[in-house]
Parts: structure tokens; sequence; C-alpha cells
């Protein structure tokens, strides 16, 4: 690996990052890079590449976070860009581009690019690759990718714990993107918090029927949220990406909304990116997904990160404008939770 002095610039505002970005790389991705590039190759730059999964680096979710946990680190002697992923199948030609130019360390976005990423750390030996939500069995991995993995199930179970302790109806939704561990382990933890505090709620869950527009699917999820609020549902759970970011959005247009009506976003504070949800959206099941790319990232660049998995931080975000309207008993008894889960004192099983 290359030695380099390691300098870290503030993160610039997403939208100033977006603007400064452009290129494209062929019909089913897009690009975005720091200005004047310099060669990867040279010691006098450590260059960091971000793939995406399906979607943009702007969607609000998965994707964003991790791209703001790259940005973090742009400055003299780093260099940053991006690759949005169109089509699933490209996977492994977008990797290819940043392997072909030497870079120092590559960022994959989601469950699905699993595969794809350990075969191209397999064959680039020299290149750090960070796979986000990316699990790393010992005989399927190669020594130099890192999955940035979080237990889902713990900030679903605090998300559902609260919604428990909150409803009048006794029943919850939650509207996923594709079944995959990561939205189980949510959905699980979500049904056991709810369990856990009010035995006589039940949760409505559907998961997206899979495609490569799982996760980006807003319609889908507005309308899966739509029938669970008819059926007496008060709060929605959006958690699939941009489909989850549907149901949010129909729960927020709902009458009662904020008042009767609630939704719970997910993966990152979404009162920051979908403000479109303000009008139900009282907390985020939240994984914190910026800090912990920047983590490792970080030490990529000073050469102590290790392969492996590297468990990131998760909780609750702040309840924003519903902060002086929810009970201080829930306050309290949710907050007694998350330290539980948090300590390890409490596991979800």
């Amino acid at each position: 690996m290359k030695a380099k002095p390691f300098l870290v610039a503030a993160p610039a505002a997403l939208a100033l990052v977006l603007a400064g970005c452009g290129g494209s790389t062929g019909d089913n991705s897009s690009d975005g890079s720091s200005a004047a590039p310099k060669d990867c190759s040279s010691t006098e730059v450590f260059c960091i590449g971000l793939v995406t999964d399906t979607g943009s680096v702007d969607d609000k979710n998965f994707n964003q976070a991790a791209w703001e946990g790259v940005k973090a680190l742009e400055g003299d002697g780093v260099q940053t860009k991006y690759i949005e992923t169109k089509d699933a199948k490209d996977y492994a030609n977008n990797l290819k581009q940043f392997t072909d130019q030497k870079y120092d360390a590559i960022v994959t976005v989601g469950f699905l690019m699993a595969e794809a990423t350990v075969t191209a750390a397999k064959s680039n030996p020299n290149i750090k690759f960070i796979g986000v939500d990316q699990f790393q069995d010992d005989k399927a991995t190669a020594p130099n990718v890192t999955g940035l993995i979080f237990p889902e199930a713990n900030a679903g179970y605090a998300a559902g714990y609260m919604a428990g302790l909150m409803t009048k109806t006794n029943k919850l939704g939650i509207v996923l993107g594709a079944e995959i561990p990561p939205t189980q382990a949510y959905a699980k933890g979500y049904e056991q918090g709810s369990k856990a505090s009010n035995p006589k709620s039940s949760v409505a869950k559907v998961y997206h029927p899979a495609g490569d527009n799982a996760f980006s699917d807003s319609p889908w999820g507005a309308g899966e949220a739509k029938k669970m609020l008819a059926q007496g549902a008060d709060f929605i759970f959006g958690a699939g990406g941009g489909t989850g970011n549907g149901a949010l959005g129909e729960a927020a247009k709902t009458s009662g909304a904020g008042s009767s009506i609630f939704c719970i976003g997910v993966d990152v504070d979404q009162w920051d990116t979908v403000p479109e949800a303000h009008p139900c959206l009282v907390t985020s099941a939240e994984k914190k997904l910026t800090k912990g790319t920047t983590d490792l990232l970080t030490q990529a660049k000073d050469g102590s990160i290790k392969g492996g998995n590297f468990v990131g931080d998760t909780g609750l975000a702040p309840f924003h404008d519903f902060d002086s309207k929810i009970p201080a008993d829930v306050k309290t008894k949710v907050a007694d939770i998350v330290k539980q889960l948090e300590d390890g004192t409490l596991k979800v099983a």
C-alpha cells in the first residue's frame, strides 16, 4: 500500500458536491469526481471510488449516506469519484473502471453487490474494498475486503418498541425493499420490539417482489402503505430506500398525519433527507452509515484496516418537531431500551 500523509477535510454540502460532479460512463451508469483528477497510481494521491447499488448518490438513503462518508475524506492528497449503477449486470464493469485506474480504496454499496465486490478484490489484492451492508463469510471472502455491517435488528427493535407504546389502534405496518438479510433483520426487530412494549400489537409486513427497482419503487411503497392505513395501521415504518420513502410520503399526506398517523424512517435520519415525510415522521431507525464509511476509509488510508467484518453503530434519530409531542414516559422507556441494545444487555433473538 502507498505510504501517504493523512489529511481530512470537512465534508462539503451534498448539493455542492453533486454540482461539481459530472460525466458519463455509458448507458447504464454515470459518474462524479473531484476536480482536476490526478493519476491514482501516484504516491501523491489517495484515490477512493464508490460504486452505488442501482440508484443514485442523492437517493436520500443508503447510497447518499455512503457517498457523504467518502466525501468527508476529500481534500489535499485525497480525491474521490462515484459511479452510479443503473443495472445490476453492470456491477463488475463499474468496479473495473476503478481497478483499472489503480484506485487505493473502493466502496461498494449494498448487499446485492457482495459477490461482485469479492470477485474484484481477489483479482486486485493491493486495493482495499469496503462492502457496505455486506457480511463477509470466512470461506467466501478475500483478505482485502471489509464488510461494513450493522445490527439492523437492534434499530428495528427500538423503532418497534416506540411504535408499540404509542399506537392507539394496535396495528402497525412495515413496507420493505427486497427480502434480503438486512431488511429481514429490520422486520424481525420491529416485530419483536412492538410485542415487547405492547403484546396486543400486530404488524402488517410486505416485501417488494424483487427486481432491480426493489429499493427505488416509490409508487409501489406508497400503494402498500395506503392499504395498511386503510386497514387501521397508525404507524408506518418505511424500510427500503426509495420504496420505503414512498410509504412515508403516503402516511404524511393521510388525514391525521402527526396526530393519529405516524411514520418511521430508516438507515439515516430521514428528517434531513425526506422533507415530505415531516408531517408524520417521529424518528428513524438509523444506521450510522456515513460515520462507518468514513471510519473504515480512514483505516484504509493509514494502513490499519483489517479484512472481515466491521460492526457499525445503530440507534434512533432525534424526534425533531415531535419532541414536545411524545409523552415523557415514552421517551424514558425508549431511551432505556436503546441503551440496553447498545451495551448488549438486551439482545434481539
